[in-house]
């Protein structure tokens, strides 16, 4: 299991403090959508200059086949280790993201969205008429079918996903909160026993290690934990 932290503070200057203070940290990092529209590119090739970090960018891709293919294969040019794109956004298009990405002698790992963890289930149905776990798992399987390397869930459908998969097939868990902290915004949060539990590969952790007075001791703890 591999820790993700998530850089997901208002300025630049205070992500790449984190990142400074994180620095020779055997974790990933992981750059979302507004630090990236804020910050571009250029903030990608930051990161990679303090430390050796793998870097997720996490910009949740979703349009018809090309147009995601086309913005895939722009974002792999930027050398980073991981990107994700959404599985409801169909077969055809998950094929299409991986026929063009192939094509590169080291692509980034491509994970599918399933259901965001800031879903609870009535909020969920509303949207795809279905549960949550019975969407996950089809979502799964077309992503697996698709060439994908796994997908993007909550802890509780992580387990789940192997068994209807390939026990390969990569789990990246948001929401988590290694020691019990506040659950914010988020419905479907675990901690780390819940997440060894259910064979998370990557654990996403944010507000519980930027919002810390030293981030760089919550993430020993949790690296501690991870490989004890």
């Amino acid at each position: 299991m591999k820790l993700c932290v998530a850089l997901d503070l208002a300025t630049k200057e205070e992500c790449l403090n984190i990142a400074k203070d994180l620095k020779n940290l055997d974790l990933w990092l992981k750059v979302g959508l507004r630090a990236y529209l804020r910050d571009g590119f250029r903030f990608i090739e930051d990161l990679k200059t303090i430390s050796e970090f793998k870097i997720f960018l996490d910009l949740k891709i979703h349009d018809i086949p090309n147009t995601m293919a086309d913005a895939c294969e722009e974002i792999a040019k930027l050398g980073v280790d991981m990107i994700n794109i959404h599985a409801s956004a169909g077969n055809i298009a998950m094929q299409e993201v991986m026929n063009r990405l192939n094509k590169f002698s080291k692509r980034p790992l491509v994970l599918a969205v399933s259901a965001l963890t800031s879903f609870d289930e009535e909020n969920f149905f509303n949207i795809y008429k279905q549960k949550i776990n019975e969407a996950v798992i089809n979502f799964a399987k077309m992503s697996n079918h698709s060439g994908l390397d796994g997908m993007v869930c909550s802890v509780f459908e992580s387990k789940n996903i192997k068994e209807n998969t390939r026990q390969d097939f990569l789990t990246l868990t948001p929401g988590i909160r290694p020691f019990g902290e506040c659950n914010d915004d988020q419905k479907r949060v675990a901690d780390l026993i819940m997440a060894k539990k259910n064979k998370s590969d990557f654990i996403v952790v944010g507000r519980p290690i930027y919002k810390d007075k030293n981030p760089r001791m919550i993430c020993e703890k949790i690296l501690e934990n991870i490989n004890g």
